[in-house]
């Protein structure tokens, strides 16, 4: 029973960081290309988003090690509470620099909010970690419609275009602050955490933690790289808004949809599979992306891309707990988390960049050699497992 309600809890604040993230990278792009003296910084405030949470990825796991991860997430919501009040008031007197560091601090509540999914693992049975995995990331659905849906409601609801907007994510954060302080996940006994466990070195060159690395890191950076730019190409084919969201809104539910069926899938066709099938999603993105500029293209796009993502994400984090002990899930977690955030940091940061110079087209191409990388380490890990079953 404790176990279900603490699934159903992450699912809720899951949900909640969700809402927050999309209505930051549906505002923040638009937001920036108005306030920026330099357009090629549009999407700034996105990427600082994402510094954010890459500057405080390993801090947020040790942190929850030594305390809990009840704690950790407070912590984590309070972040986003005063990361949002700040991204308001830059909004009021129009400052891009201060929207910037208001979106930095709101990235520390990502990075807390990112090992939800963790958490869920270390609560759950082991014969259902993959599932609880899932169940909680599909909690995002609820943040898929609920962002885009209030971000039009409340655009214009004041004087100052997204005011309103900030506020709302605010009141979001003080929810996800309660539901937090109702979990109750055991901490790490004292023994536990005073073993050093192994070097992170042999943790990480381990093949199984390589490509589930690899897997996340393709999935959050090639999805970060074209959902931030999406906003900017539907502006500069006159596209509005309301598109811009409803776009948005379902590439976040196919994005978690799917996270109610993916832990069966990977437990009855192997986790090399479903991450392969992944890949080959991306690469149907991209390949949609390239074929029109209509709303039917961004939407099928940003479609496929979403549930390219779950694949991906979630083939990679039930590979990931595979490959640590308890004492040394903080650095292998944290080590994890690092590398995709600064994957996101690079992508969010050459996306404006890109798109705004080079066009929608480059955009989508660049993103290919990451995911055939990807789709070749996943290759290389089956093909070793096998060996390792035959030999």
């Amino acid at each position: 029973m404790i176990v279900k309600r603490n699934i159903g809890l992450l699912a809720a604040c899951q949900a909640l960081l969700l809402t927050n993230s999309i209505s930051l990278v549906a505002m923040n792009g638009l937001i920036g290309l108005t306030l920026a003296a330099d357009k090629r910084l549009a999407t700034l405030p996105v990427t600082t988003y994402v510094i954010g949470a890459a500057l405080s990825s390993l801090p947020a796991s040790f942190f929850m090690k030594h305390h809990g991860r009840r704690a950790g997430f407070m912590l984590g919501s309070t972040f986003g509470l005063i990361g949002t009040l700040v991204c308001a008031l830059a909004v009021s007197i129009g400052s891009f620099w201060l929207l910037c560091l208001g979106t930095l601090i709101a990235g520390v509540y990502n990075a807390f909010g990112q090992q939800y999914r963790f958490a869920a693992a270390d609560a759950a049975p082991p014969d259902w970690k993959s599932k609880a995995i899932s169940l909680t990331l599909a909690g995002g659905i609820l943040g898929g419609v609920l962002g885009p849906e209030s971000g039009k409601l409340t655009r214009d609801l004041l004087s100052t275009p997204f005011l309103a907007s900030y506020g709302m994510l605010a009141l979001f954060a003080v929810i996800s602050l309660f539901l937090s302080s109702r979990l109750d996940i055991p901490a790490l006994p004292a023994a536990v955490q005073k073993m050093p466990g192994r070097p992170l070195r042999e943790i990480a060159t381990q093949p199984a933690f390589i490509v589930a690395v690899l897997a996340a890191a393709c999935g959050f950076g090639v999805m970060n790289l074209l959902m931030t730019a999406t906003p900017l190409a539907m502006d500069v084919c006159n596209l509005p808004f309301s598109d811009t969201a409803f776009v948005l809104e379902w590439h976040v539910i196919a994005m978690f949809v799917p996270s109610f069926f993916t832990g069966g899938l990977i437990k009855r066709w192997g986790v090399i599979n479903i991450t392969l099938a992944g890949s080959v999603l991306m690469c149907a993105c991209v390949g949609v992306a390239l074929s029109g500029v209509s709303l039917p293209h961004f939407w099928w796009a940003l479609l496929l891309l979403g549930i390219g993502w779950n694949f991906l994400y979630i083939g990679g984090t039930t590979l990931l707990i595979e490959t640590y002990r308890p004492e040394e899930k903080a650095k292998a977690q944290g080590t994890n988390e690092f590398i995709v955030f600064t994957m996101q940091v690079l992508s969010s940061l050459s996306s404006g960049v890109i798109v705004t110079h080079q066009g929608w087209n480059i955009l989508n191409l660049a993103a290919l050699p990451l995911v055939l990388l990807t789709t070749l380490a996943t290759l290389w890990l089956g093909w070793r497992w096998r060996n390792q079953l035959t030999s």
